[in-house]
């Protein structure tokens, strides 16, 4: 009997702990399905991360070649890891970004390492006694000021990653020589791995499938305003009930404009680096980006507001909303239209003319319904009715001067980077066309002349 139960005791455990370690075995497996599907994802998003995480693994294994050759290890030592550090910790996902991390940690480590080189030859002039006692004096007095400058806004925006690189090489200079007669041998070691892995990260990313953060915001300035446009041409239709099964609205892309009230202007900083590329010079107005950015801002929390009323539980009445129907559906219209005429300006880099007829409609709509509302236009309705609609009316007036902020701000920015006029970009499309053709009728002419 005793064996027996032993023998049951035996399968029960066994049974118990295959039932676990299956289960642990399916949770393990899950996990890897999720992260395998999460990281599918992110590779459709934006293939260039892929890129990206290649560029790196590149760059990395070119500049550890420094540690795995004798001949290149023995004129830096340990100081090669220096090279490693600089690139995984410059290298970027944009040019813009990349080049200034390499500049400032460049320009920080030359500094700091003279600095720290200066400090500890002048702490060597006032004796052993007093060496120390300077040493400790030129390290708070250097790191609290550098420190500070860190506070300032314009330092921080551009040179931030700087001021704490400079810190970090001063401090390491002017302690460790406080027990190392080399300092200068070993500041130059450390400023020369870091140029070196600096140059090996600023090649790569510039030279193999370069990733442009100008080009980027100027495609993400364009994508916003059409997000904004979005909303506003399904507004009318949504909120006023004029929709049918062909024009129907997606509600999904009518929450587009969400995206837009977290966007910040990061990238200005990085684009600022970049050389000249593609279709954008030297000298590029990219300051100008924020000022459009803040006026798509100012208009997407306008739309947001507006919204509101259209997710609402308690709706006004349709007989209601039909008095503001024909000029806030025009309003919206109209700066939809502006809106997307701005977008393609952007796009083609081409100076949006049509966009100006649309705005001056939707102002005439804009006093057309701000005198309507002056007058009697809700007679013998309840008050807290009318308030919903008048005040989507209202959001939607504030639109218009917003559509007008973004139209101004757009058009500076096409008078500042000397964008094309649309006549000018059609007749050189149309020239190169003809030059095409006629090339194709020379070419087969010759031809024939050979034939014949």
């Amino acid at each position: 009997m005793a064996s027996s139960e032993n023998q049951e005791n035996v399968k029960g455990y066994s049974k118990s702990a295959w039932s676990w370690g299956k289960g642990y075995f399916e949770k393990i497996v899950n996990v890897v399905i999720c992260v395998a599907k999460d990281a599918k994802k992110l590779g459709e998003e934006d293939p260039r991360r892929i890129v990206h995480s290649f560029k790196v693994g590149l760059a990395i294994t070119l500049v550890s070649l420094f540690y795995y050759f004798d001949f290149l290890y023995e004129g830096f030592g340990v100081a090669a890891m220096w090279a490693v550090m600089t690139v995984v910790v410059v290298f970027e996902f944009s040019v813009g970004a990349t080049l200034g991390k390499g500049v400032n940690r460049g320009i920080a480590t030359l500094l700091g390492g003279a600095l720290g080189v200066a400090a500890h030859r002048l702490a060597s002039l006032a004796g052993e006694n007093a060496e120390s006692i300077m040493l400790g004096l030129s390290v708070f007095c250097i790191s609290t000021l550098a420190t500070f400058l860190r506070f300032f806004p314009k330092l921080k925006a551009r040179y931030d990653y700087g001021l704490l690189i400079f810190i970090l090489t001063f401090s390491l200079i002017s302690v460790s020589g406080y027990r190392d007669d080399e300092v200068i041998e070993m500041a130059h070691k450390r400023l020369s791995t870091v140029m070196i892995g600096g140059a090996a990260t600023a090649l790569i990313c510039i030279f193999i499938c370069p990733i442009w953060a100008g080009e980027d915001l100027h495609n993400l300035t364009a994508t916003n305003i059409e997000k904004l446009a979005i909303f506003l041409e399904g507004f009318g239709q949504e909120y006023f009930e004029t929709r049918d099964d062909k024009h129907k609205v997606n509600k999904a892309s009518l929450d587009g404009y969400i995206s837009v009230l977290n966007v910040k202007g990061t990238e200005v900083n990085s684009a600022k680096w970049e050389p000249r590329h593609g279709r954008f010079r030297y000298r590029h107005p990219w300051g100008q980006y924020l000022k459009v950015g803040r006026s798509i801002r100012e208009c997407a929390y306008r739309i947001d507001a507006l919204n509101c009323y259209l997710n609402s539980e308690m709706q006004t009445p349709l007989e209601i909303r039909t008095k503001v129907k024909e000029p806030c559906t025009k309003m919206s219209s109209e700066c939809s239209c502006a809106l997307r005429e701005l977008a393609k300006g952007l796009k083609t880099m081409t100076r949006a003319m049509s966009a100006d007829p649309h705005i001056k409609k939707a102002k005439t709509a804009a006093k057309n319904l701000k005198s309507s509302l002056q007058t009697s236009l809700w007679p013998d309705t309840d008050l807290l009715d009318i308030i919903p609609a008048a005040t989507v009316a209202s959001l939607i007036v504030e639109i218009v001067s917003c559509t007008v902020k973004i139209a101004d701000s757009v058009h500076e920015l096409a008078c500042l980077s000397k964008f094309k006029n649309p006549d000018a970009a059609i007749a050189n499309e149309k020239g190169q066309g003809k030059v095409a053709v006629a090339s194709d009728i020379q070419e087969s002419h010759s031809v024939n002349v050979i034939v014949e």
